[in-house]
C-alpha cells in the first residue's frame, strides 16, 4: 500500500477513499482526537471520526439539557480539525460568545443543534457542516443513543470504599482511582456509518486525551468494541505524552493499554513516544500481546503531539 499525501477534497457526505490510500478511522475525544485526525489527513484516501457523545459539560452539556441533542462540541471539533485549510467557517465554528444569554456558547455547536433539529438526522448535520467546512473526511457519533457516563471510583463511597460516580464532569474530576468505566445504558446503540467504518478499514486509532472520558466512552459501545475486534484493519492504540491530572495521574503508557484491553476492546499496536513523560515498558506491552513501537511525537511545547511527526508514525505502521 502506498502512502501519499492527501489530494484536493471533494463531497465530506461519505468517505472517499482512494486506491492508493488507506481507510483510517480514529476514535476518540476532544483535542486528542483532533490532533489525530489532522495528522491521517496527511496518508489517507479516506477518514472517519467516531465521536464520544457522552460530554455533560460547558456548552455541550446545556445543549444536551436544555434541547434534548447530541453534545455537539466534540462533533464540531472534528469537523473542525478536517476543515480544509483557510476555510473561514473553521474560524467561526470556534467562536465563543460572551456577555449575553449565549456567553460559552460556540457558535458551530449552535450551528449543528440547528442542523439536526432542521433535518432531523444527526448524520445528516454532520455531513451538511462538512461541506461548508470543506472537510476531508466524515463525523459520526459514537451512539445514536443518549447516553450518561458511569465510573466506579476508588474513595467516591464511604471512607475510601469504591462506588459509583456518573456524568462526564464529574468522573473527569473525581481524584479517586478509576477502576471500570460504563455507559447507561450499557447497550446503547453505535450509529451505523461508524460500524460499517470500523468493518472497511485499513487502520483503526484509539486516540490519545481523556482516557476514561473521551477514549473508552466509544469503545465500550458493545457494537463499536465487537466491529474494532472483527476488523481486519491494524488498531493502533496512541500514547498519550503525559498524565492528566486528576483522571490518569501516576498512570504510565502500559496503565492505559491495560485499562483499554481490560475494557475488552483490541490492540495490536501500542504507539508510544520516545520524547513524553508516558514511556511504555516494551517486554510489559508484548506480554499483554500487544506489539510496542515508538516514535517522536511531541510538538515544540513537549504537551502536545505534532500532527506531522504523528502522521509519520501513523504511516509507517501500514509499512512495517
Amino acid at each position: 500500500m502506498s502512502i501519499v499525501p492527501r489530494a484536493p477534497q471533494g463531497r465530506p457526505g461519505a468517505p472517499k477513499r482512494r486506491s492508493d490510500g488507506p481507510a483510517v478511522v480514529a476514535l476518540g475525544g476532544g483535542h486528542g482526537l483532533a490532533v489525530v485526525l489532522r495528522a491521517v489527513q496527511e496518508y489517507a484516501g479516506s477518514v472517519t471520526a467516531v465521536v464520544s457523545v457522552a460530554d455533560d459539560g460547558g456548552s455541550s452539556g446545556r445543549l444536551r439539557r436544555e434541547l434534548d441533542v447530541v453534545p455537539p462540541g466534540d462533533l464540531r471539533k472534528c469537523l473542525v480539525a478536517l476543515a480544509a485549510p483557510g476555510n473561514v467557517w473553521s474560524a467561526a465554528f470556534e467562536h465563543r460568545f460572551g456577555g449575553t444569554e449565549l456567553a460559552g456558547h460556540a457558535l458551530g455547536n449552535l450551528v449543528l443543534v440547528g442542523l439536526i433539529e432542521t433535518l432531523g438526522d444527526v448524520g445528516l448535520a454532520l455531513d451538511e457542516a462538512g461541506r461548508v467546512l470543506g472537510a476531508g473526511g466524515r463525523v459520526r457519533p459514537a451512539t445514536v443513543d443518549h447516553v450518561v457516563l458511569r465510573a466506579q471510583i476508588e474513595g467516591a463511597g464511604p471512607g475510601s470504599e469504591s462506588a459509583p460516580v456518573e456524568g462526564q464532569v464529574a468522573v473527569m474530576q473525581h481524584r479517586g482511582r478509576i477502576r471500570r468505566l460504563e455507559l447507561v445504558p450499557a447497550d446503547a446503540r453505535a450509529h451505523p456509518d461508524a460500524i460499517s467504518a470500523i468493518a472497511s478499514a485499513d487502520q483503526v486509532v484509539l486516540a490519545p486525551g481523556s482516557l476514561f472520558t473521551s477514549l473508552l466512552p466509544v469503545l465500550v459501545v458493545p457494537e463499536i468494541r465487537d466491529a474494532i475486534t472483527a476488523t481486519g484493519g491494524q488498531v493502533v492504540q496512541v500514547s498519550n505524552l503525559e498524565p492528566q491530572v486528576p483522571e490518569t495521574e501516576g498512570l504510565d503508557a502500559v496503565d492505559h493499554l491495560r485499562a483499554v484491553l481490560e475494557h475488552g476492546a483490541r490492540v495490536d499496536v501500542l504507539l508510544a513516544p520516545t520524547d513524553g513523560r508516558l514511556r511504555a515498558d516494551v517486554a510489559a506491552v508484548r506480554a499483554a500481546g500487544v506489539r510496542p513501537a515508538a516514535a517522536p511525537m511531541a510538538d515544540p511545547s513537549g504537551h502536545g503531539h505534532d500532527p506531522a511527526r504523528l502522521a509519520r508514525a501513523l504511516a509507517d505502521l501500514l509499512e512495517s
